[in-house]
């Protein structure tokens, strides 16, 4: 039995800016430990779900709850390796998405080399005529449209493809970026913010933006981790929830 203190679910909600309910809570979730229970049934918390409490907050902040959730669950089912699994997997996807808004960013800087050609004739262009402006194959212009990069819009009567100037552009962007070897689905984001946001400034400011907020992601998950680290190594140490001898305040059952 260690001489750890003993806590009320009122001083961890204190600790955490939250109500002593949603303490009981994190433990029914498994986002703390299984609480030690008095004779009469009263939870004892401890300097052990102190720590637990402290790692999920930091985690949530960088991962969000529901991941925060699982790493934590997976913690205390005893699955060390696969709370870390969590924990690479959710830094591996914010990977790819520093990967996207790179794309995005050449994306732009090519919109600020090569403005928009006026088009051989007025009513768009055929896939033929954009393949060799391209200087790519028919069939690659099918693939891409097929993966939902291009939507070309269809010649009345004949039904053949037509490609307006922002389809062009789109069919340009799509090939520097593919020589790149950025992938369809590293690709499709750029194509949908330039569209939403109807001009290369606008995705500018909007790609500036999620820079930022990419950044001060990373830093949180950063910050995560160490407090993940930290609890992991007192949990290692073998620290115990507490005593069971006497009982706290039956408020804070």
């Amino acid at each position: 039995m260690t001489n750890e203190r003993r806590l009320r679910p009122v001083d961890l909600a204190r600790l955490a800016g939250v109500s002593t309910q949603q303490i009981r809570n994190y433990e029914d979730a498994g986002v703390l430990p299984p609480a030690a229970r008095t004779a009469s049934g009263y939870r004892v918390f401890g300097d052990a779900h102190r720590g637990a409490l402290l790692a999920y907050r930091a985690l949530m902040r960088g991962y969000g709850p529901v991941k925060a959730t699982e790493i934590m669950r997976s913690l205390h089912d005893g699955d060390v390796p696969g709370a870390l699994a969590l924990v690479d997997a959710a830094h591996a996807a914010l990977h790819e998405e520093r990967v996207s808004l790179r794309a995005a960013s050449e994306a732009l800087e090519l919109l600020a080399a090569q403005p928009p050609a006026p088009l051989p004739r007025s009513g768009g262009l055929r896939i033929g005529e954009v393949a060799a402006l391209l200087g790519v194959r028919t069939s690659a212009l099918r693939v891409w449209e097929g993966a939902g990069l291009l939507t070309p819009g269809r010649e009345r009567g004949t039904g053949y493809r037509l490609y307006e100037p922002a389809d062009v552009r789109d069919a340009r962007l799509v090939h520097t970026l593919r020589r790149s070897h950025y992938l369809f689905d590293q690709i499709r984001p750029v194509l949908e913010g330039l569209r939403r946001e109807g001009s290369s400034e606008a995705l500018r400011a909007a790609v500036a933006a999620r820079g930022e907020a990419l950044t001060a992601r990373s830093r949180a998950m950063i910050g995560g981790a160490a407090a993940l680290h930290a609890y992991l190594e007192v949990s290692a140490s073998g620290t115990t929830t507490g005593s069971t001898a006497g009982g706290p305040e039956p408020s804070a059952r």
